[in-house]
């Protein structure tokens, strides 16, 4: 790597989990390493790191120093098979990348797996083809982005160079997910016109709401086709993210229902009062809130379905607040970047800006 590339990788101990996330989610090789002052080798930090930070409800302005991994790899270039041993750490342990070291423990360089593999070994290991359905409610009128939806149903306004709805498909199907099934209301003959009418590389059902079921109604008439683990996503959300990864950190948590949440910085346009018995504490002018906000994408196991009655108007908060009562394990999963919400305007106009920017 060049020298520049190779900073961009490092922090300090003392950076908060706030700033060594958003510098993960700006760097390809999902690893970060934490070095002292004379750039020594002290920890290293992924999204796994970060995740478990989270949900051990560890402060956004914690030092990054007390969630980092402690024993990173790494190999010192004086070693003859120094190169093996990247090669070995990333094929049997499957890192994405490796520091080399000299004697006193200072960083410098750092070895990327694309330059030893045209494929990372670990995804070889990842079946392509991901038979668990793929739910998308794509039945409500869409009200937040009107004008809009007064013409099109909300699943095909266009986002870039393809409706919303296949750019929620494209992004599942990057990870291997192939098996869609749509929940159909609002304008639903314009939808099924445009399926049909397209030839989409993966398969793609549906079932039609007679009348509006709110938003976790229409899994219900849902309840004996899918029989195994599925996703749920609202139509109003991209989500770039390695579902694989997800699906498998719901089966180990052996959750009934894994809820996606992303972290978001909420700011407060006025100055927060802080009272004691009636008296002014002080004055916190804008503050900025750190919050895991609730992305809408969910799995869930097919039993779930069975706490909808028939044709039962109901909205997801209230299932999964149903399903708590039932003792059902529900979890959450963290996730820092890749959520575009553009099911309001504003929200829709800026993700559309930063598209064409290629942000």
């Amino acid at each position: 790597m060049h020298t520049e590339e190779v900073k961009k990788l490092l922090i300090g101990p003392y950076t908060s989990v706030k700033i060594a996330m958003k510098t993960l989610s700006s760097v390809l090789t999902k690893v970060i390493f934490v070095v002292d002052d004379s750039d020594r080798l002290i920890g290293s930090v992924t999204d796994g790191d970060i995740r478990r930070a989270i949900l051990s409800n560890v402060g956004f302005d914690r030092p990054i120093k007390d969630i980092m991994f402690k024993s990173p790899r790494f190999v010192r270039r004086g070693d003859a098979d120094f190169r093996e041993k990247i090669r070995r750490y990333i094929r049997e342990e499957h890192l994405s990348a490796v520091p080399v070291v000299n004697e006193a423990g200072k960083i410098l360089d750092i070895e990327v797996w694309y330059d030893f593999f045209d494929k990372h070994p670990h995804e070889q290991l990842v079946p392509h083809s991901m038979s668990n359905p793929v739910v998308i409610m794509a039945g409500g009128k869409g009200e937040r982005l009107d004008p809009f939806t007064k013409i099109l149903p909300k699943p095909l306004i266009p986002f870039g160079d393809k409706p919303i709805l296949e750019k929620i498909m494209d992004n599942f199907n990057k990870y291997g997910f192939y098996n869609f099934i749509l929940t159909l209301n609002y304008k639903k003959e314009l939808i099924k016109m445009y399926l049909k009418e397209n030839q989409l590389p993966y398969k793609v059902d549906w079932v039609e709401e007679d009348e509006y079921l709110g938003t976790a109604g229409s899994l219900g008439l849902l309840r004996n086709r899918i029989k195994e683990t599925f996703f749920v996503c609202n139509c109003d959300i991209l989500l770039d993210n390695e579902f694989k990864n997800i699906l498998l950190w719901h089966k180990g948590e052996k959750a009934q229902i894994t809820i996606i949440g992303c972290h978001k910085e909420m700011s407060i346009p006025y100055g927060m009062l802080e009272i004691e018995n009636g008296d002014l504490k002080a004055i916190n002018e804008k503050p900025v809130f750190d919050l895991i906000i609730n992305v809408g994408v969910y799995i869930m196991e097919p039993g779930v379905m069975g706490l909808i009655g028939d044709r039962e108007r109901i909205d997801m908060n209230h299932l999964i607040e149903r399903a708590i009562k039932k003792s059902l394990k529900v979890s959450v999963y963290p996730v820092y970047g890749g959520w575009v919400d553009i099911g309001q305007w504003k929200e829709y106009q800026d993700s559309l800006y930063l598209l064409q920017k290629g942000v």
